[in-house]
């Protein structure tokens, strides 16, 4: 599940689960409605915190929901679902008419490196936690989107490699130099502290929302396309 507050222009949302705050389709359920109630509410200079409680940023997909279906045949059909209700959330980043930062706060594995990455800007604590994509190891291949996404927004071919052809498990510090991750902390308050220092800075840009959108799809046309999202034309200041 997950919480939002409100502190002035930002938006908190905090994913608020058991520790690992796996993606069932109850959470993912959970995020879509509160990104959809942060869409309403938004205004110029709004912006977008995602974080986590727990020892786990997100670990991902809830597999153990996806096996209690009881057999292989339905473990893979609840997986499918789950991987198929996630996309939304994504594209719903993406299409967000607002600046978005994830304060990485612990672990962050599978869809939950996904999440983090579908905002404009990651940070991430350097004292504990690392990024894990376990497809490879768990025998898994990757989504569309996915693959994708992380192709738009990480262009080293060697950290690609290395994620998710080695599976890699990568700390903040080596993560900013991979370019997955803007800016290491060393606590999880750290992280929370500069993100919001972050968010007040940006908000102080009052940025029209349905603009910011736009530009943010242009830059991620491949994305776009996977995720079903149109692009719009706006002029509002001539």
């Amino acid at each position: 599940m997950c919480t939002l507050e409100k502190r002035g222009s930002l938006f908190i949302l905090t994913l608020t689960g058991d520790d690992q705050n796996r993606f069932n389709p109850t959470v993912i359920a959970s995020l879509l409605s509160t990104l959809s109630q942060i869409r309403s509410q938004v205004s110029p200079g709004s912006v977008l915190i995602t974080t986590a409680h727990g020892r786990f940023f997100s670990n991902g997909f809830d597999l153990s929901w996806a096996q209690a279906a009881g057999s292989p045949s339905g473990a893979r059909d609840r997986l499918h679902h789950m991987v198929d209700s996630f996309k939304p959330v994504v594209a719903a980043l993406i299409s967000l008419p607002m600046p978005t930062i994830a304060a990485v706060s612990g672990h962050a594995a599978g869809a939950g490196v996904m999440l983090a990455i579908s905002h404009d800007y990651v940070l991430m604590r350097s004292d504990k936690g690392v990024l894990y994509m376990p497809e490879v190891d768990l025998g898994m291949t990757l989504p569309d989107y996915l693959a994708v996404g992380f192709r738009s927004k990480i262009r080293s071919s060697t950290a690609l490699r290395d994620v998710f052809l080695m599976g890699v498990k990568v700390k903040a510090v080596e993560a900013v130099k991979m370019g997955i991750v803007n800016s290491a902390h060393d606590s999880a308050e750290s992280v929370m502290e500069a993100s919001v220092r972050l968010g007040e800075e940006l908000a102080k840009r009052k940025w029209i929302g349905e603009v910011y959108a736009e530009i943010r799809k242009s830059l991620y046309p491949e994305m776009c396309d996977v995720l079903g999202l149109t692009q719009r034309t706006i002029v509002s200041k001539i």
